[in-house]
């Protein structure tokens, strides 16, 4: 009888023994479990880091669920994770759908219980790396079954976690500093990796800054993730970062400026948001700090975006970035490590979902009743805004109507003609207004109104000039668009109105081709040709024929110069400008009614340009990823990208074009190598010199550039010395806003154009620059002033006094022959961020047709 309950007590113990072991083995992992060091240890590879977050998603389905929403340019996987209750995770699809009937923009009512939803950013910086190791730590509190605090927030929250935005960049980094990093970490200032080396880890693959994309979404990263973020739309959004190692922590409330549409709820929230932080950082004796530095403006960030989409946006920064490795021994003697990095992003990421979790009622009744007022009793003075139908810009709409239905703006077409007042961006006044019945017509009565109105309105109200970013961004301007502002309410048709047909040549092989000249598409157009081999020429002046006007810069694809292509020569000419849409007319004749025959010298042909581009230490990353995304991405040209280091030994010969990007030229471009260039210049070379490669040219030897206004500078400051001998007793506290006097924030100004002149083929007498530099230039006396500031051609934006001055009579655009080539100096850059579209054919004339 013993030695049977011997044996089965025996037995019960081996049971509650392998139950024990395999509890033990279906246990969650802590990051450290998982990846063999604890969190701060090391920097974790990109590819490490989605191994674990698929390893949380695989021990925890009824809790967890990931999405691959897309790939960077480099190949490497987006993903986002979905946190929730096991009531609520099979529902998601429920949720999301209820929310975008919350916000109107989806019929119905909401069924079942609504939870919040909170969506939180990590390392949209790639070198800002401290955000991509807390999200482990973060994600595995919150699907740790034994973590009742995390169940309990789950109970009302929906969490979607995006763990590496800019996964290029983090690998950048990543990469680098385990290359450069003492074993262990060296916390000298001075040692090699606290000094990453260009172009850093900040930008994506094409060195755009990411959380500068939330408004343009230029970047396919930011389209992809985009996308998705509108299908859900959150009530609150964390967008987690760094600054310099010698900085504490910042969480909200925000700085001045907050946009006047930023609603009392929203303001009041931000403090809200940060009596939670303090709690936790207060607990632990940290450092911290509110209301400076960063504000909520510029529409582009990961914290106003989302704000002017209804959410709570907020950003977090943690002292430490690129600079700070593994560990940084500060000017105060503490030394800065990454695990105390970490633990501060995870105290704010908790915070943050405990204040979503207890205000979740609140945060969804006023996310419903901002669009309801959105919708029904939308904010500012203009109701509707008009976008004038023009022939010669229809891509350019077309690309604006694209935009905005990735943004879910609404928009539609006038349908009827008819006649109001309004504003007009181009005059900067109020005046009578035709409307035609083709004119896209934006109405605030939707939805996304906010967002509408802090895109379109033509001068942003600035309560504080203190600020981060550019000051101005009006789509208007930023498209070069004939618009008007108007106070009184216009509804849109959805359908456009059917257009008046325009006779075009039929002929089958026809004795050539026209293609007016008049935007990107029709640069894109070209692009592909010259690839094809195509031989295409140029109109340097205005044409008629058959009865049909054609301005300067028109394409003339003749059958002449062709032969090679025989028989393909039609269907490739044709398929080309189906693909781009551009509106291609066939023609019987060379013969011209007016103007220039076919044959005249005046009829270019435009040779295809062999294109390079500097690139490396002294020249900006952002700038030079704007030119190479602009050929890359947007008219799939072939460049060849240069690098400073060796740029001495290149045989220059073999490139018609060099594009110097912004910069600081003083140690690339030394007098042996500059004479090297200019050599090359005068042997029929085109050099394109931007923003501050023009500015490194001004006044050298045999460059035709010189800087405006530093003598006047002198004299107004002398004059105004001798008239008020206190004008020099200023207040130290002020300095900041002293300095602003001589500062331009990235502001609209009406840039007078030399239509005739082949870098401003395709535009009118004016074009639109976003101007960020006070930095300017005398007019040329040797050379064509093509692009030029006279007085009051002031748009939108803050300037400050003495810069506004400088900004008159000054050159933003011109061209100088030396020897067989040209310098064509562009003093404002029209690739900025990609998503200043009206400069585009611009930049485009400077490289393909200037010299031809």
């Amino acid at each position: 009888m013993m030695i049977h309950t011997m044996k089965r007590l025996t037995a019960l113990l081996i049971l509650l023994l392998g139950m024990q072991v395999a509890e033990a083995q279906q246990r969650l992992q802590t990051p450290a479990q998982f990846l063999g060091y604890a969190l701060g240890e090391q920097f974790t590879t990109h590819d490490r880091l989605l191994e674990y977050v698929r390893y949380l998603a695989g021990q925890a389905p009824s809790r967890m669920k990931l999405q691959e929403y897309g790939r960077t340019y480099e190949g490497r996987p987006l993903v986002l994770a979905y946190v929730a209750s096991e009531e609520n995770l099979p529902r998601l699809e429920q949720i999301r759908q209820n929310n975008l009937r919350m916000a109107g923009l989806q019929p119905g009512s909401v069924e079942g219980n609504q939870p919040a939803i909170a969506w939180l950013s990590y390392n949209v910086h790639g070198n800002e790396s401290v955000s991509s190791e807390a999200v482990m730590q973060v994600l595995y509190d919150l699907v740790n079954p034994e973590n009742a605090q995390s169940k309990a927030w789950l109970q009302n929250t929906v969490v979607l976690i995006d763990p590496c935005v800019n996964p290029d960049g983090r690998e950048r980094y990543v990469q680098w500093y385990k290359q450069a990093a003492n074993r262990g970490g060296n916390a000298s200032p001075y040692a090699w990796e606290h000094w990453e080396p260009w172009p850093g880890g900040r930008p994506n693959h094409y060195y755009f800054d990411l959380n500068r994309d939330w408004a343009w979404q230029t970047q396919i990263e930011s389209k992809q993730r985009l996308a998705v973020y509108n299908s859900w739309l959150p009530q609150l959004h964390a967008d987690f970062h760094e600054m310099g190692p010698e900085s504490p922590y910042y969480f909200s409330p925000a700085a001045r400026p907050f946009h006047e549409n930023i609603t009392p709820w929203q303001r009041q929230f931000q403090h809200t948001i940060g009596e939670y932080n303090r709690q936790y950082f207060d607990k632990n004796n940290w450092l911290y700090f509110t209301r400076e530095n960063f504000d909520l403006f510029y529409p582009s960030y990961g914290d106003t975006w989302p704000t002017y989409s209804g959410a709570i946006g907020m950003t977090y920064e943690q002292g430490g970035s690129g600079r700070a490795g593994l560990a940084y021994k500060k000017e105060d003697g503490d030394t800065l490590t990454l695990t105390e990095r970490i633990a501060h992003h995870v105290a704010a990421s908790r915070a943050t979902l405990q204040a979503t979790s207890e205000k979740a009622d609140q945060l969804k009744q006023e996310f419903r009743k901002y669009y309801e007022n959105s919708l029904k009793n939308p904010a500012g003075d203009y109701k509707a805004f008009v976008l004038k139908a023009d022939s010669r810009r229809t891509a350019d709409l077309q690309a604006l109507t694209q935009y905005l239905e990735r943004q879910q703006i609404r928009y539609g077409f006038a349908g009827k003609d008819a006649a109001t007042r309004g504003f007009n961006y181009a005059t900067g006044k109020e005046e009578r207004v035709k409307i035609s019945r083709n004119d896209l017509v934006v109405s605030m009565y939707q939805p996304k109104s906010t967002l509408v109105k802090v895109l379109f309105e033509p001068k942003s109200k600035l309560e504080d000039s203190l600020t981060y970013d550019i000051t101005t961004w009006a789509i208007p301007y930023a498209y070069g668009l004939q618009a008007y502002a108007l106070k009184q309410r216009l509804e849109p048709e959805a359908v456009k109105p059917a257009a008046n047909a325009v006779a075009a040549g039929t002929a089958e092989r026809p004795y050539a081709y026209l293609a007016r000249w008049n935007n990107v598409q029709d640069l894109k157009f070209l692009a592909e040709l010259m690839q094809a081999g195509v031989k295409v020429r140029m109109a340097e002046n205005p044409f008629e024929i058959n009865k049909e006007q054609y301005g300067a810069g028109t394409l003339i694809i003749t059958r002449t110069g062709n032969e090679r292509l025989g028989e393909k020569l039609d269907a490739l000419v044709r398929a080309t400008a189906q693909k781009h849409e551009v509106k291609l007319t066939a023609t019987t004749t060379g013969f011209v009614s007016s103007g220039s025959d076919f044959g005249a010298g005046s009829v270019r042909y435009l040779q295809m340009p062999k294109v390079a581009v500097l690139t490396g230490e002294g020249v900006s990353p952002y700038g030079f990823g704007e030119v190479w995304h602009f050929f890359e991405q947007q008219i799939n040209y072939p460049i060849t990208a240069l690098h400073t280091n060796y740029f001495s030994q290149v045989p220059l010969h073999e490139f018609d074009v060099l594009i110097l990007p912004t910069g600081s030229y003083g140690r690339v471009l030394e007098e042996k190598t500059l004479e090297k260039v200019k050599d090359w210049v005068r042997g029929g070379g085109k050099l394109i010199a931007m923003e501050g490669a023009a500015a490194f040219l001004a006044g050298k030897k045999d460059f035709s550039l010189k800087r405006k206004g530093e003598q006047d500078a002198a004299k107004d400051k002398a004059k105004k010395e001798e008239k008020d001998p206190y004008a020099n007793l200023r207040s130290y506290a002020e300095r900041e806003r002293e300095a602003l006097r001589e500062e331009v924030q990235g502001s609209v100004f009406r840039v007078n154009l030399d239509k005739t002149h082949p870098l401003a083929f395709g535009y009118d007498d004016t074009y639109y620059a976003l101007v960020r530099s006070a930095d300017t230039f005398s007019f040329l006396e040797e050379g064509w002033n093509v692009g030029v500031l006279k007085k009051d051609n002031y748009a939108a934006g803050f300037v400050g006094a003495q810069a506004r001055k400088q900004l008159q009579d000054a050159l933003i655009l011109g061209t100088q022959e030396m020897g067989r080539g040209q310098v064509v100096y562009l003093a404002d850059n029209p690739l900025f961020r990609a998503f200043w579209q009206g400069g585009k054919l611009l930049f485009g004339n400077a490289v393909f047709v200037v010299g031809q």
